[in-house]
């Protein structure tokens, strides 16, 4: 197959840092094009667009979602995904990120990096001729944000004009889902506790989760304690006290509301099991779409 005529935009090229680096068209094509490939997909119609591609996969940090969903959308497009571990690459004798991307261009069609700092990830986007993927760092998660829109629109048909309320942590997470959701005409508003609020200070914030779920249309949260915070778990155990998103809480919000965790869950936490395995649940879901969006980016910018 092509790419459809109707994905006016061009991506060709391009990286993607994070998620506002995208104009509300090009948000448009890939959750367009995502749904087409996933109904071709559940067709077992073939879509090999990239044949004889090759992705670099570079993880500092370990991965359930991201890494499965990159590779098994390599392998639907065509293309190679080649794992590449940091802890086993020059860059612990001491290269730079940007001499590590300087060569892996001549070897790669794309780049994706899962890493601790963003400032890393910016570098090898700016250092690398080909394509660079945020596969998550400190401050974003831009392919989470992608799989999380996708699956509000296919619940509410459309995302102008929805409510969502992230309950929690202020992370990357949070981060790359509020600047989708305004680049979408969401309307989204975040409850944290003092201290972890996101950074972007546009976000809408209250401190009462009954505040920000109530009437909403989708109920986020995400871990309290992340990758590299596990000295702070009892802390943050502590602030975090009363935001676990729980049914007193989610009975607040529309009747038809959906609740989403990007995973993995502490459940009796952030979450109640009953929650996050109830009918109201839309984990699932999200979790599946994690590869249909992220299979669309990589066709859409791959050259």
């Amino acid at each position: 197959m092509k790419l459809p005529p109707a994905l006016a935009v061009d991506l060709s090229g391009r990286s993607l840092v994070r998620l506002r680096d995208l104009m509300p068209a090009e948000l448009d094509a890939v959750l367009d094009f995502a749904v087409e490939l996933k109904a071709l997909q559940a067709a077992r119609e073939p879509h090999r667009v990239l044949e004889g591609r090759t992705f670099g996969l570079l993880f500092r940090q370990p991965s359930t979602r991201t890494r499965v969903s990159l590779e098994v959308a390599a392998t639907h497009l065509g293309a190679t995904a080649l794992y590449l571990d940091g802890g086993q690459l020059q860059l612990t004798r001491g290269e730079t990120i940007a001499d590590t991307g300087r060569v892996l261009s001549r070897y790669l069609d794309a780049l994706a990096i899962r890493t601790f700092e963003h400032a890393e990830v910016a570098d090898l986007a700016a250092a690398a001729d080909v394509p660079v993927l945020n596969a998550l760092s400190a401050k974003a998660h831009p392919l989470q944000a992608l799989a999380d829109l996708l699956t509000i629109r296919e619940r509410f048909g459309a995302l102008e004009g929805v409510r969502v309320a992230w309950v929690g942590d202020g992370n990357n997470v949070c981060a790359s889902l509020a600047e989708g959701c305004a680049l979408a005409g969401a309307d989204f508003v975040c409850a944290s506790p003092a201290g972890y609020e996101p950074e972007n200070q546009a976000i809408a914030l209250v401190r009462d989760p009954r505040e920000a779920v109530g009437g909403a249309q989708v109920v986020v949260t995400d871990v309290w304690t992340s990758m590299g915070e596990e000295a702070e778990r009892a802390q943050r155990l502590a602030a975090f006290a009363g935001y676990s998103v729980n049914e007193e809480l989610v009975e607040l919000a529309g009747p038809d509301a959906i609740v989403l965790h990007c995973l993995p869950a502490h459940p009796g936490e952030e979450i109640a099991p009953d929650v996050l395995y109830g009918p109201r649940s839309a984990v699932w879901d999200e979790a599946e779409n994690r590869l249909h969006t992220t299979k669309a980016l990589l066709a859409l910018v791959v050259d």
